[in-house]
Parts: structure tokens; C-alpha cells; sequence
């Protein structure tokens, strides 16, 4: 590895030819409990219509094996809100803590700054330090505390909420 990122993972962006690998890979962040509220990955037709198409990422190994995505969601219809988005990244057990949730995150922040979103917006579980600080490592920064926020698999859980803000796109003069 070089500098946290993993040598041979390439990053492509996300087909319908991967449905089954991401859901299987979210379902097994679903499974640990402390990845997010949801308690069973959706259909891919529900994963499709909630997700915007721009941006949508794998990470392929050297055999072309998807072992990690990320995708945003749009944080609000209203247009004032459109370059806000929040985002989910998933890595396969067997590829974490080698640099693919990195090297994903980069990825995305590249598409969404081309695109002129000027936030991504994480909400994470406080007990969930290694995605903590994978969004600290690439420019995300705390800005709240859900205290109590929701009750899964029959415990109050808590979230910390992150975003990152681009230093390049969203000046602040939108006119829409």
C-alpha cells in the first residue's frame, strides 16, 4: 500500500451488472448493526430510484471483483439544496482497512466537485470510529449530535453527523 490506498483497486462507476455484489456488500454493513438504520438492503430497483445516477462508484480489485461502493442521495428536492447531497460507502469484509473506503471517498468527492455539489453530508453511529475516521481523513469535519435520534433493533442509537464542504465548488452566488 501507498499512502493508505490500495495498489490495484480501480474505480469505475457503478452498472445495473453490480446489483447483486453492492446489495450483498450492503446488506453485510446492514448486518453488523452500526452501519445504518436500515435492517435489510433494498431491491435494486429501490437502491436505483433512491440514489442519483452521477454518482454512483465501485472498487474493483485486480479481477474485477466489486469490494467496496459509495453513492449519494439527494438531501432535499427544493432547489436551494441542490448541490447538497449525503452518501453511503460499504467496503466488503475482506477488503476493510486496506485503503478502499479511501480510495472511494476520493473518488466521489472528485465527481461531486465536478459536478458543483458543495456539501456531502454523513450521518454515522458514534460507535462506528473506523467510518469516523475514514471521513475525517478526507476532509469531513463534525457539525452536530442526533442525540437519541431513532430506536434500532430495540436500542436508542445516537449520530454523529459529518459533512464536507468543498473548497471549489458552491461559491455562494447561486441566482436559481
Amino acid at each position: 500500500m501507498s499512502g493508505g490506498i490500495t495498489r490495484g483497486i480501480t474505480i469505475r462507476a457503478m452498472t445495473p451488472s453490480d446489483a447483486d455484489t453492492v446489495l450483498r456488500i450492503y446488506q453485510q454493513g446492514i448486518d453488523t448493526g452500526e452501519a445504518t438504520f436500515e435492517t435489510r438492503a433494498p431491491s435494486w430497483e429501490e437502491f436505483d430510484a433512491r440514489r442519483l445516477p452521477g454518482h454512483r462508484l465501485v472498487a474493483v480489485d485486480p479481477d474485477d471483483a466489486v469490494v467496496g461502493w459509495v453513492a449519494v442521495s439527494p438531501y432535499s428536492s427544493r432547489p436551494v439544496y441542490a448541490g447538497v447531497v449525503e452518501h453511503g460507502v460499504y467496503v466488503d469484509p475482506d477488503a476493510r482497512g486496506k485503503g478502499v473506503g479511501t480510495t472511494l471517498m476520493r473518488a466521489l468527492i472528485g465527481s461531486t466537485e465536478a459536478a458543483g455539489v458543495w456539501t456531502i453530508q454523513a450521518g454515522v453511529f458514534p460507535e462506528n470510529k473506523s467510518s469516523i475516521s475514514l471521513h475525517r481523513s478526507v476532509g469531513f469535519r463534525e457539525v452536530g449530535f442526533r442525540e437519541r435520534i431513532a430506536c434500532h433493533y430495540g436500542r436508542w442509537r445516537d449520530v454523529v453527523l459529518l459533512e464536507r464542504r468543498s473548497p471549489v465548488a458552491g461559491n455562494g452566488n447561486r441566482t436559481e
